[in-house]
C-alpha cells in the first residue's frame, strides 16, 4: 500500500484488515500485515500498560504518563504504526484519526509470526521517529530488549525501567 494513499483509503483498508482478524500497519512505505494478537499477547500489553505510572525521582517531573493500546500513530514520513503501548506525556489531539504526536515510549510485545516486525523492523525505526525508549518483550522467553539511541540492552522479565521521559515501568 503506498503511502501517498488517501486517508480514506487507509482507513478502510485498515477497517477490512480488521474484519479480516489481521492489523494492518505501514513501516517506511511497506505494508506490514500481521495476525490479531493472541490471549498470551493481550494479557501481557495490558500488565504492562497498567504498571506505568509517573517517576516520583525524576529530575523533570510532568509527563503524564498516558498509555494508548493499539493506538494507530501517523509518523511524520507517512509510516502508519500500531504500538502494543505507546507512552505519552500529554493528551494527543486526534480523536477520531491515527494521532500524530510521536509517542515518548513504546512497547510491543513479540507474537508468532511478528518477530521480524517487533525486534527487526520497528526498533530502528521507532527511534529513528523519535521515540526515546522502546521496549520488545518476548513472553515466550521472558527476554525483554531495551532500544535507546544509545545502543541497546538485554533484561529478563519482570524487569522495572525509568523511562526517559520520567515514567517508570515493569515489564
Amino acid at each position: 500500500m503506498p503511502t501517498g494513499a488517501s486517508p480514506e483509503l487507509l482507513r478502510q483498508a485498515i477497517l477490512d484488515a480488521d474484519e479480516q482478524g489481521f492489523r494492518l500497519e505501514i513501516i517506511d512505505g511497506l505494508g506490514v500485515w500481521e495476525v490479531m494478537p493472541t490471549k498470551r499477547h493481550i494479557k501481557a500489553a495490558s500488565r504492562i500498560e497498567r504498571s506505568v505510572r509517573p517517576d516520583p525521582d525524576a529530575p523533570e517531573p510532568g509527563c503524564e504518563c498516558l498509555t494508548y493500546a493499539d493506538l494507530y500513530v501517523r509518523f511524520p514520513d507517512d509510516s502508519l504504526k500500531r504500538p502494543d503501548v505507546a507512552i505519552y506525556c500529554r493528551e494527543p489531539e486526534e480523536e477520531d484519526e491515527a494521532v500524530t504526536l510521536i509517542p515518548e515510549a513504546v512497547i510491543e510485545v513479540v507474537s508468532h509470526g511478528s518477530e521480524r516486525k517487533d525486534l527487526e523492523l520497528g526498533p530502528p525505526f521507532y527511534l529513528r521517529q523519535g521515540v526515546k525508549d522502546v521496549l520488545i518483550l518476548d513472553p515466550f522467553t521472558g527476554i525483554i530488549w531495551r532500544h535507546r539511541r544509545d545502543g541497546v540492552e538485554r533484561f529478563q522479565s519482570p524487569h522495572d525501567f525509568k523511562l526517559e521521559c520520567g515514567c517508570l515501568v515493569t515489564v
